[in-house]
């Protein structure tokens, strides 16, 4: 029995071990604050202040925005305008539907095939923002995101996201350097990360939007490669790696404060998520419930396990009986040891003595 029991216990673990480590990044985002790499107030010159002009331009002045088409619904032309307003000196760039797809087709015929069967058309409007700052560099904001000041003193890092609640980051608004390994990785794991997840938020959500992005984010900082991520490599020039350490491959995180939050702050939200289903509602719930959630799980996997102790508990016993021969003796199923009891030494040994 001892030895039995140990193998059960074995098994259990060796199966809460494996789904741990397959869902291990999604964890450690349950504690990432973007701490370490956040973009600090104190980093950030005032607008209009000298101290711009004192800071080296790393990323391109460009502006990349997408939508269906060139004809941008009136609710977001405020937004949008704020933003090329304050930057004439910018190139803007609106990735339309047809200007997307013939980007891929020339650039990245690798990924075509992806790009035209994505399920959710914002899946497509998610993959084409990671692709331009990967291949032009510059910064991605989305259309229900109006500038509040000048961007230039962004453009000081190689590569930076903002952080969003309650965990991880976001891709409504990104800059990057040409061909950044972040960018390259995050490009590089789209196709591994294309699954159909029956929920369409959810679908998206983990295919290329921002949960996707946090995942790559996560696994970028830990230094792994995207032939560890994904499986393999589908650029040209090999895997793209993890971040190894250097300023120059870092990611630096906008915080809450300096996205929109605060007078100085880079941004103004004016309304978006069309993509938003029903199914989202049910999710933005769980999201605000996960405390209960996480509880709720732990107590259906500890009736489980017991659940799984006792039908052991009978299987060991129904053996037993069997290779006794079962002369006569009663069911094993009356012998039943109450679920909440360790069953001793004597009580086997008096049942076997009873089936002799």
């Amino acid at each position: 029995m001892r030895r039995g029991l140990a193998i059960f216990l074995i098994i259990n673990a060796l199966i809460i071990i494996f789904l741990v480590r397959s869902v291990f990044t999604l964890l450690t985002l349950l504690v990432e604050d973007g701490s370490a790499d956040a973009i600090h107030s104190a980093e950030i010159p005032a607008p209009n202040s000298p101290r711009i002009d004192d800071r080296p331009q790393l990323i391109p002045k460009i502006i990349h925005q997408t939508y269906v088409n060139d004809t941008v619904p009136e609710r977001w032309r405020e937004a949008q305008k704020s933003c090329v307003d304050l930057h004439e000196d910018y190139e803007y760039k609106l990735w339309t539907d047809a200007k997307s797809r013939e980007l891929i087709a020339t650039e990245y015929p690798w990924f075509l095939d992806t790009f035209d069967n994505y399920s959710q058309p914002i899946q497509r409007a998610d993959a084409i923002r990671y692709f331009v700052l990967s291949h032009y560099g510059g910064v991605y904001i989305d259309l229900d995101d109006g500038c509040n000041r000048r961007l230039d003193p962004l453009l000081s890092y190689p590569a930076w996201v903002r952080r969003t609640n309650p965990t991880g980051i976001s891709n409504d608004a990104m800059g990057s350097v040409p061909h950044h390994p972040f960018f390259t990785l995050v490009i590089e794991s789209l196709i591994p990360y294309n699954r159909n997840w029956k929920l369409p938020y959810v679908t998206v959500m983990y295919s290329t939007g921002p949960l996707f992005l946090s995942v790559i984010w996560q696994e970028y900082k830990r230094g792994r490669a995207s032939s560890t991520i994904a499986g393999s490599s589908v650029l040209g020039g090999g895997s793209a790696g993890g971040w190894d350490g250097s300023e120059a491959g870092r990611v630096r995180i906008l915080m809450g404060d300096e996205y929109n939050k605060q007078p100085w702050a880079f941004f103004r939200w004016h309304g978006g998520s069309s993509w938003h289903g029903k199914d989202a509602r049910l999710i933005f719930w769980m999201g605000k419930h996960w405390m209960l959630l996480t509880a709720s799980g732990f107590l259906i996997a500890g009736f489980v396990g017991l659940g799984l102790w006792w039908i052991y508990g009978r299987v060991l016993l129904l053996g037993e009986r069997r290779r006794k021969g079962n002369k006569g003796g009663p069911s094993v199923w009356a012998q039943r040891i109450p679920l909440w009891k360790a069953a001793s030494a004597a009580a086997y040994e008096l049942i076997d003595r009873h089936e002799v």
